[in-house]
């Protein structure tokens, strides 16, 4: 299927340290999760290990959330968190 990374989504991608290839890779093969308002999202994790801001993380989990439209993926945003996760 088709993915549209909407420019809200590439906004927030920028302002939350995360990259296109992340919500890609997230979006493709990342776990099913259900959002706000019946939104369809995936989420995933990624090794990390360095610094963001002034503190060390092994870890960062993107949650990408998204419609199905015309046979096509159209993102909604995406939220990064920093941290140790068990998916």
């Amino acid at each position: 299927m088709e993915i549209i990374i909407e420019p809200h989504t590439i906004i927030r991608i920028k302002e939350r340290g995360a990259t296109e290839e992340e919500v890609i890779e997230t979006l493709e093969n990342g776990n099913d999760i259900i959002g706000k308002y019946g939104r369809l999202g995936k989420e995933n994790v990624f090794l990390f290990n360095r610094l963001h801001g002034k503190k060390y993380y092994e870890e960062k989990k993107l949650e990408v959330y998204y419609i199905v439209k015309d046979e096509r993926i159209v993102t909604v945003t995406v939220y990064v968190f920093f941290g140790k996760f068990k998916l």
